[in-house]
């Protein structure tokens, strides 16, 4: 289990692989306590904890609402200045808008949206710090430009979303709840390299945004500087757009006409 550190320290769902290991290597980078959540990369994680300064890594199936809630608990007793909790963990799994998936859903939902919602009661309820401590969701640009892919996912997106301007109400000034909302990132489902890049560059100002920009905002939002409740959109103005389909298969319907 997590030690007593004197950086501060940041939780970080999900923080073995992907964003979640960009999240990881951003904040070690600037002088924090990484502890790495993971389900199953248990080698990813203990392998990215070596790399860094000061990192552990802490598994949970958050699958199991309890078990999350028991994470929390446990962390917030071994860290003297815990300042940040970043839900960043998420399932995304395929479904659509005529056909959801029952099981698909029910995963969605406690993953991405119960069980960051318990886990983020219960760091207000016990991590210590001197600090601000902020909790950082992990939301997706689709809160503003929907589709109907990916349907359970966004749906649980939204709920997590929902939970932000509540939970930064009932926190009142003991610490700031935000959200991060991603456009197209990384690699995604079952694309290819070539279609990433197509697909990446329908937004606004046709370019990737990469992952450091998550990784900046992050860290902005850390220090408590922003308004408790917001939520950032760091998509390169996709959002904005109104766009029917997930954009993995916009790049794909674009390829088949040309």
């Amino acid at each position: 289990m997590p030690h007593t550190s004197s950086p501060p320290a940041v939780l970080i769902t999900g923080g073995a692989t992907r964003i979640g290991a960009e999240l990881s290597k951003g904040f070690a980078a600037q002088g924090w306590h990484v502890v790495i959540h993971y389900r199953s990369s248990g080698k990813a994680a203990r392998e990215l904890a070596a790399s860094l300064p000061s990192a552990e890594v802490v598994q949970c199936d958050l699958s199991d609402d309890q078990a999350a809630a028991r994470m929390i608990d446990q962390t917030a007793a071994a860290l003297s200045d815990w300042r940040c909790l970043i839900n960043s963990a998420s399932i995304f799994r395929y479904d659509d808008a005529t056909n959801l998936d029952p099981a698909t859903n029910r995963e969605a939902m406690q993953v991405n949206s119960l069980s960051p919602a318990l886990m983020t009661q219960r760091f207000l309820a016990s991590a210590k710090s001197a600090a601000v401590r902020s909790v950082i969701n992990v939301t997706d640009m689709k809160l503003e430009n929907p589709n109907p892919d990916f349907f359970s996912y966004t749906m649980s997106k939204h709920a997590l979303s929902a939970t932000i301007p509540m939970q930064a109400i009932a926190a009142g000034n003991s610490a700031r709840i935000y959200g991060i909302a991603p456009g197209a990132i990384l690699a995604s489902h079952d694309q290819s390299e070539d279609e990433t890049d197509v697909s990446h560059r329908l937004n606004l100002l046709e370019r990737k945004t990469g992952p450091k920009e998550i990784v900046d905002a992050a860290l902005f939002l850390a220090g408590g500087a922003l308004k408790s409740g917001s939520t950032l959109f760091i998509d390169s103005g996709q959002h904005l757009l109104s766009q029917d389909r997930d954009v993995i298969y916009l790049a794909r319907e674009r390829a088949a006409r040309s």
